[in-house]
C-alpha cells in the first residue's frame, strides 16, 4: 500500500468532514450525536448505518462495513485507497506531493488502462481496415452512421489468435500485463491468446473516460454471444453503466434505462442522451444506487418480451430500495426501443417517454390484465397480488395512496386491506433478515461484531483497545501488566500493536491514519470499536479486570498445552494460524 505523508492526510482530514461526504451520497438524519442513514452498501429498509462526526468515522450494525472518509470512497467509488486519497483531494483542491504516489496498485492499474486505450485504438483501426469490413457493415447495417461509430468508439476484433497481443507486446506491455487487463487468455501450457476474436467490439468508458473494459459481440453463431471483459483492477462490471460517460455530461434531469449496448448507442444517436445501461450482467444495488446518485428521474425502458418485462419487474424493486419510485415503458409494437424508432420516429418515442407512467401502475396494470375481476376467487387472488406490490413500496404515504385506490375501484374495506399489506411487510422483513444473516455469516469479523457473539475475552480485548486508544497517557500503566501474546484474537493484538508502536514512537493516533495499515474489513472492526464506547472500558478499574481475564485465560491455556503431545501441539498450531478458534 502507498505511503502517503501524515501531514498530508492530516490536511485531507480537515478539509473532508465525514458528515458532509457522506451526505453528498445518502440522505443523514440526527440521532443525538450521530447521523443514521440507510446504508448505501446493503438493502436494507432500516437505518442501520451510522456516522459518528466526533471519531470522523462509520459503521453499520447491518453489514459491518465501517471505517473513515476514505473507506467510504473506497467502497462508494470502487477505487482503491490512493484513488481514493485523489478523488477527495480533488474534490477539496487539493495537490497530491509526487512524493507520495508510489503505489504498485494504482501503477499496475494505470498499465491496465493504458493498455485498454490502445486496444480501443486498435479495434477502431481495425473497423475502417479491409478485414473489418465485416464489422463496419454489421454497425451500418443496424443503422448507425459514421459519426455514431466514432462517438462511442466501436471497433472490430479480427479473426486472429495473436493480432491483439502482438500490438501491445510491440507497444512495451508483457503477455503477464495484458492477462491481469483480461486482454489475453491463459491456455494451459501457459501461452497466451487474443481473448477477443471475430466480434465487434464496444468500449467501456467510465465517468472520468477511461476505458476500463470491452464488450464484443459475436459474427457467427459461436457462443457466447456476448463475451466481456471481467473483473479487473480497472474494471467492475456490477459497479459501472454503460453510456454514463455521455449521460452525466448531458445536464438533463432524467436518465432512460436501456437493456444493452446498441440500445443505448441507438437512443444515443436519435437524440436521447441520457441513456445508461448495465455491463452485460443483471442490474444491480450497486448500479442502481450508482444512477440515484446523478439523477431522481428514471424511465425503465426494456425490450417488450417476457425476459424484458421481468427484467423490469426487477429494476423497480431495486430502485424502491433507494427511496426512487422509477417510471416504466412497455413498447407497443416494436421488440426494443431500436426497432421502434425506425418503424415510429424518434418524437413519437419521446412523447411516449414523456408520458411514461410509474412502474409501480405498469406493475399493477399487468396484473389487473390477468384477473377477471367478476370472479371471486380470481378477484381475491387479484387483491393479494395488488398487495404484494404496494408493500415493496418504502414511502408510507405512496403505500396509502394505493391503498385508497384499490379500496375505491373494488369497494373493498380499507382496513382489510392494510392488514393484509402489513402482513406482507413484516414477512418481507424477515425475510431480508435472513438474507442479511446470510450475507453476513460469510464474513467472520462482520459477523462477530454484528451479533455480539465474540467471547469475553474478545470483548476484554477491544476494551483494551478502545481504553488506550482514548487515553495514550496510560500506555505505561497497560503496557506493563499484558503482553500482545495473551490476546486470542489475531487481529486485535494487530491494532493493539499498532496502537502501542505509535505511542512509542509519539505519533498521533488519529483514526485516519489507520488506513494505510489495516485493511478495508479490518478499518471496519476497528470503527465499531472505537466508537462503541458503551461496551468497553471507560475506568481504570474496567480495564484491570479485562487485563486481569485476558492473563488468566492465557495462564489457563499454557497449562493445557504443557500437557498436550507435540502432534496435538502442530494441530492447534495450524489451526491457530488459519484463524480458526
Amino acid at each position: 500500500m502507498a505511503k502517503i505523508g501524515e501531514n498530508f492526510i492530516y490536511e485531507l482530514k480537515n478539509l473532508c468532514d465525514i458528515v458532509s461526504i457522506i451526505a453528498s451520497y445518502v440522505e443523514l438524519k440526527s440521532v443525538g450525536k450521530s447521523r443514521k442513514c440507510l446504508c448505501p452498501f446493503h438493502s436494507e429498509k432500516t437505518a442501520s448505518m451510522v456516522v459518528y462526526e466526533d471519531t470522523q468515522s462509520f459503521y453499520c450494525f447491518g453489514c459491518g462495513v465501517g471505517g473513515d472518509v476514505i473507506t467510504f470512497i473506497e467502497k462508494i467509488e470502487n477505487l482503491n485507497y490512493v484513488d481514493s486519497v485523489k478523488f477527495l483531494a480533488h474534490r477539496v483542491g487539493l495537490s497530491i506531493p509526487d512524493d507520495d504516489l508510489d503505489d504498485q496498485i494504482s501503477k499496475k492499474r494505470q498499465r491496465i488502462l493504458a493498455m485498454n486505450r490502445l486496444a480501443a485504438r486498435f479495434f477502431y483501426n481495425n473497423l475502417k481496415s479491409r478485414a473489418g469490413r465485416i464489422g463496419l457493415e454489421y454497425f451500418q447495417n443496424r443503422g448507425l452512421f459514421l459519426e455514431t461509430i466514432t462517438k462511442f468508439g466501436l471497433g472490430y476484433a479480427d479473426d486472429s489468435w495473436d493480432s491483439l497481443k502482438n500490438y501491445l507486446h510491440a507497444n512495451g506491455f508483457f503477455f503477464e500485463e495484458m492477462y491481469d487487463a483480461d486482454l489475453v487468455i491463459k491456455s494451459t501450457k501457459g501461452t497466451y491468446y487474443d481473448k477477443f476474436r471475430n466480434r465487434v467490439m464496444f468500449p467501456i468508458i467510465d465517468a472520468k473516460s477511461d476505458v476500463v473494459g470491452f464488450g464484443g459481440r459475436v459474427l457467427d453463431e459461436s457462443k457466447p454471444k456476448y463475451l466481456n471483459t471481467s473483473d479487473t483492477l480497472a474494471f467492475k462490471k456490477s459497479l459501472g453503466l454503460y453510456g454514463l460517460n455521455f449521460a452525466k455530461n448531458a445536464g438533463l434531469e432524467r436518465f432512460i434505462l436501456c437493456e444493452g449496448y446498441m440500445d443505448v448507442i441507438s437512443m444515443y444517436q436519435n437524440g436521447f442522451r441520457g441513456c445508461v445501461a448495465a455491463l452485460g450482467t443483471a442490474l444491480t444495488q450497486a448500479q442502481v444506487r450508482l444512477i440515484s446518485r446523478h439523477v431522481d428521474d428514471i424511465v425503465i425502458l426494456f425490450d417488450s418480451d417476457e425476459a424484458g418485462a421481468l427484467a423490469m419487474d426487477r429494476a423497480y424493486k431495486m430502485f424502491l430500495e433507494v427511496g426512487i419510485s422509477p417510471r416504466a415503458l412497455r413498447l407497443k409494437g416494436a421488440k426494443d426501443p431500436d426497432e421502434y424508432v425506425k418503424k415510429y420516429g424518434s418524437a413519437r418515442l419521446k412523447l411516449a417517454i414523456d408520458q411514461s407512467i410509474s412502474a409501480i401502475k405498469v406493475k399493477i396494470e399487468n396484473i389487473a390484465s390477468k384477473y377477471n375481476l367478476n370472479d371471486p376467487e380470481q378477484k381475491k387472488r387479484y387483491i393479494n397480488e395488488y398487495c404484494h406490490v404496494v408493500s415493496d413500496i418504502l414511502d408510507p404515504l405512496e403505500r396509502e395512496v394505493y391503498v385508497g385506490q384499490l379500496c375505491q375501484s373494488l369497494k373493498v374495506a380499507r382496513e382489510i386491506i392494510n392488514n393484509h399489506v402489513n402482513y406482507l411487510l413484516q414477512k418481507k422483513r424477515k425475510i431480508c433478515q435472513k438474507r442479511l444473516d446470510k450475507e453476513i455469516s460469510r464474513n467472520i469479523y462482520t459477523k462477530r461484531m454484528h451479533k455480539n457473539v465474540c467471547s469475553k475475552y474478545e470483548k476484554a480485548e477491544r476494551g483494551i483497545i478502545r481504553f488506550l486508544y482514548n487515553n495514550p497517557d496510560y500506555f505505561d500503566y497497560i503496557s506493563s501488566k499484558i503482553d500482545d501474546s495473551w490476546f486470542s484474537s489475531k487481529l486485535n493484538k494487530k491494532i493493539y500493536n499498532i496502537i502501542c508502536d505509535r505511542i512509542k514512537s509519539n505519533f498521533a493516533l488519529d483514526f485516519l491514519l489507520f488506513h494505510e495499515i489495516l485493511t478495508t474489513d479490518e478499518m471496519g472492526v476497528f470503527s465499531k470499536i472505537v466508537n462503541e464506547g458503551k461496551d468497553f472500558a471507560n475506568t481504570t478499574q474496567e480495564i484491570d479486570d479485562y487485563m486481569r481475564l485476558i492473563r488468566e485465560k492465557y495462564e489457563k491455556e499454557a497449562e493445557n498445552i504443557s500437557a498436550m503431545t507435540l502432534e496435538q501441539i502442530e494441530v492447534r498450531r495450524k489451526k491457530y494460524a488459519s484463524g480458526k478458534r
